[in-house]
């Protein structure tokens, strides 16, 4: 039954919010995408106090140096995989070394020019990424999700033969991707009660203080960005295997807005916040989608951020530590 049956002056696809194939294929796997790209971002803001602008640029770099070392140096994905990540944290440590000695406000201006620097390279550095055509496969046909393909495939066959007629195409994805977010964000959540995660939360808090208890805090800084890059550049390969390419067009700034969207609607310094305000805002922006109005395409498509927008300023007005976030985190500075 739609909206419109109700008597309402909209109509509202309410059976295709609860189709599988909507919330696996549609919001599922992009929200887990999310979700591990903002457990970077929660590493950086919620527990060191970076302000980070330059996750998209990170994850780029990762992805990218993924795809390149599968189609043009012929290296395995499990080997490109690893060495791709190490790739987005070195470029962190490289970013890190001159932002991180910057005030807060130019510390977040220097990583968001890293990323459109990242951006710029991808789009005219053709021989190698493909430019804005993207990049996929090589002239022999070697594409970097070869062997995704091959485990996707063997994972869905394996589904039908215990009786699942026509499983969903994107389930093994939307599988490995949340897994993949839980784990890290168990990960995070152990290290953090640790003694070098209670000297990060030293260095949010007064970062002149744990200078003076003989930290040094520029390494920390710097361990955290490192970190959160290579999380942000799992995210990447796993956005480029739901979209089947890697193009620049798809780590513009845009990417790093929504994911601290999804910070602050989780909640600042909760890893499992962040995975349930992933959900909730892919929910949110995708579902606006089955709403029918009497608007222009591009006006709908406009309208989707304009009601994930008010549910956050809603959320700021009510409960501004996020729907996970502890009252006393925020507490803790003043």
């Amino acid at each position: 039954m739609s909206a419109g049956a109700l008597g309402l002056p909209f109509a509202v696809d309410l059976a295709r919010l609860a189709d599988p194939e909507f919330l696996i294929g549609s919001v599922g796997v992009i929200a887990g995408v999310y979700a591990l790209f903002a457990l970077g971002l929660q590493l950086n803001v919620g527990y060191t106090g970076i302000i980070n602008f330059g996750q998209a640029g990170f994850m780029a770099v990762g992805v990218y140096a993924m795809g390149i070392l599968v189609t043009t140096a012929g290296l395995s994905f499990w080997l490109a995989l690893p060495a791709a990540i190490a790739i987005a944290m070195a470029f962190g440590v490289l970013v890190g070394l001159s932002a991180l000695r910057l005030r807060a406000d130019y510390l977040a201006i220097a990583t968001i020019a890293a990323a459109e620097i990242v951006g710029i390279v991808a789009r005219n550095a053709r021989a190698l990424t493909g430019g804005n055509q993207g990049l996929a496969c090589n002239p022999d046909g070697v594409c970097f999700d070869d062997a995704w393909l091959s485990i996707e495939d063997t994972a869905l066959g394996w589904l039908e033969g215990l009786g699942w007629e026509d499983p969903i195409a994107l389930l093994p994805l939307f599988v490995a991707v949340w897994v993949t977010a839980a784990l890290v964000a168990l990960a995070l959540t152990r290290l953090q009660r640790t003694p070098w995660g209670r000297v990060l939360r030293a260095i949010r808090e007064d970062e002149d203080a744990a200078r003076a208890l003989g930290k040094n805090t520029f390494a920390y800084k710097l361990q955290s960005l490192a970190i959160s890059a290579g999380i942000a550049a799992l995210a990447g390969f796993f956005l480029a295997l739901n979209i089947n390419t890697i193009s620049p067009a798809d780590f513009e700034p845009l990417f790093t807005f929504i994911g601290y969207g999804v910070l602050v609607l989780g909640g600042l310094a909760s890893y499992w916040g962040v995975l349930a305000g992933a959900g909730l805002m892919w929910f949110v922006i995708e579902g606006t989608r089955q709403i029918d109005l009497p608007f222009s395409p591009e006006q709908q498509a406009s309208l989707r951020y304009v009601v994930a927008g008010l549910i956050l300023i809603a959320l700021m007005a009510w409960r501004p530590q996020g729907l996970f976030g502890k009252r006393e985190e925020m507490l803790l500075g003043d």
